[in-house]
């Protein structure tokens, strides 16, 4: 396709809609170097037209020194394909933390041209703490068997002692007995709550109204722990219903909304945002699913706080893992839990004063997903 043709008409048409079709940003470079075509999501990518993209030079766009260069240079040289993986793009024009894998190729009918596919690392990264967000729940189930089982009846033996010996010990050593009971109930308390990862009950689910479950968990949450802050929402009206059990749903969002509150604490500004949108192209393996499937809800949590800490982020839904003075680090872990149950995925984002917990979920089998609405209806961005 020449550069007048970024866009493509015509004969171009099927080509076009394939490759407008690919989720992946797709672009040719002649044998000078231009932009000589750009698929939709490209123009995403770059954040300019085709028309404008064509205009100028691919290194126009990328960072001074791009691996991707060299790439293009060895496949012209080789007429062979090459890959390349977590290559950096981060710049001002393209955005901070841009890591792609990247996949070049010569195009034999335009000599000197090749095709770059870019795919961008936040995809895979996806699949990677999908699986390791699963791992570490069935970690947690099996520790929670085994602690049921061999804990708790213990226990409870040693909190019989301790209630016997209050009535016959002196005054001065019934805070002794009273702290014995008072730690074996903590125990307990805690055993329970793990307990709930051992439960692999299959999960009643029907089509459920994302928005009636937000409503709930922010009426929940206004008369209780966040009865100080700030809590806005942004939906999406046309959002198709979510395949979920609804109980689970508000325990999920409480759990969200409650670790928002937490971070946000007694800032003046702090505030809590909700929001919901419908994202295609989002496919991906899950349990139970010989095929890859799709996950276009995407339900989000914000706040304002002082963010997470990066080294912290890769391990966030691992048990035990928290920031809290007292916490457990099991409520991030039975969120993970949780929506992986329901065959989708939980990831957190934290730039500066701006965390991000952010649900992809499929939509019911009630309603297919060619029959839902596309991403332009939406009216929201990321």
């Amino acid at each position: 396709m020449s550069k007048s043709e970024p866009g493509g008409t015509g004969g171009n048409a099927l080509p076009m809609a394939v490759l407008n079709a690919i989720q992946n940003p797709v672009v040719m470079v002649d044998a000078n170097g231009f932009v000589a075509f750009a698929n939709w999501e490209a123009e995403a990518f770059f954040g300019a037209s085709a028309s404008h993209l064509s205009r100028y030079k691919i290194n126009t766009f990328i960072p001074f020194g791009s691996p991707l260069l060299s790439l293009i240079d060895q496949v012209r040289e080789r007429l062979a394909p090459v890959n390349e993986y977590r290559v950096d793009l981060s710049s001002p024009r393209l955005g901070q933390e841009k890591l792609v894998d990247l996949y070049v190729a010569p195009v034999v009918s335009e000599p000197g041209a090749v095709v770059v596919v870019f795919q961008e690392r936040s995809m895979a990264d996806k699949i990677d703490r999908q699986l390791t967000h699963r791992a570490a729940a069935r970690s947690v189930t099996g520790l929670a068997s085994m602690l049921a089982h061999e804990i708790k009846n213990p226990l409870s033996g040693i909190r019989g002692a301790a209630q016997l010996l209050e009535s016959s010990v002196p005054d001065e050593d019934r805070a002794l007995t009273r702290l014995i009971c008072d730690e074996t109930d903590r125990i307990v308390q805690l055993v329970d709550r793990m307990e709930v990862f051992s439960d692999e009950r299959p999960v009643d689910r029907t089509s459920i109204n994302i928005h009636s479950v937000l409503d709930h968990v922010k009426a929940v949450a206004q008369a209780g722990f966040a009865r100080r802050l700030k809590i806005t929402e942004s939906y999406d009206p046309s959002l198709p219903p979510v395949f979920a059990n609804r109980d689970q749903l508000v325990q999920v969002f409480l759990n969200l909304v409650k670790n928002a509150a937490e971070a946000v604490g007694d800032r003046p500004d702090g505030e809590i945002q909700l929001t919901t949108a419908y994202r295609p192209g989002i496919r991906l393996s899950v349990a139970g699913a010989r095929e890859k499937i799709s996950l276009p809800l995407e339900f989000c949590v914000h706040d304002n706080g002082p963010g997470v800490p990066q080294d912290l982020l890769p391990h966030l839904f691992d048990p035990f893992i928290t920031t809290k003075t007292n916490g457990s680090g099991l409520g991030l872990a039975l969120v993970a839990k949780i929506i992986g149950g329901h065959g989708g995925i939980v990831e957190c984002d934290s730039q500066g004063s701006r965390t991000t917990f952010r649900v992809l979920m499929p939509v019911s089998k009630e309603m297919p997903v060619e029959d839902a609405p596309t991403a332009k209806s939406t009216g929201l961005s990321r």
